[in-house]
């Protein structure tokens, strides 16, 4: 849950305050499984994702460093979470990360319809 608005008279309404309630979705991408079938140890991701959700979860983003000048769009919000949780998995250790190659990509739903995402390579 979080509250922003927008600067860019481009938003029309969205340039007044609102609130957002966001669904994160998290993936990632190999062209082969490791040693244990897996890409990854989904438990370490998933923490990775929720400790990178816990710096956004009831905030203002019109006042987070991540997006200055109001701009704090679905696309750049899944970008900030792809950042954080991209730099959780560098840190964590060989038996645990990603395949060398993998990819991540993270698709922020504000509804069933309306939804963005971010990929980037780890």
């Amino acid at each position: 849950m979080i509250a922003h608005s927008f600067s860019d008279p481009f938003f029309g309404p969205a340039t007044r305050l609102h609130g957002a309630t966001y669904a994160v979705d998290i993936e990632i991408h190999a062209k082969a499984l490791g040693p244990h079938h897996v890409i990854m140890d989904i438990g370490a991701l998933r923490d990775a994702l929720r400790r990178a959700l816990d710096t956004l979860d009831y905030q203002n983003l019109d006042e987070h460093p991540a997006f200055p000048g109001r701009t704090s769009t679905t696309e750049r919000v899944a970008e900030h979470v792809a950042a954080l949780v991209a730099e959780a998995i560098a840190k964590l250790p060989a038996d645990e990360a990603p395949l060398p190659g993998s990819s991540l990509r993270v698709l922020v739903r504000e509804s069933p319809t309306a939804y963005a995402g971010f990929e980037r390579a780890l």
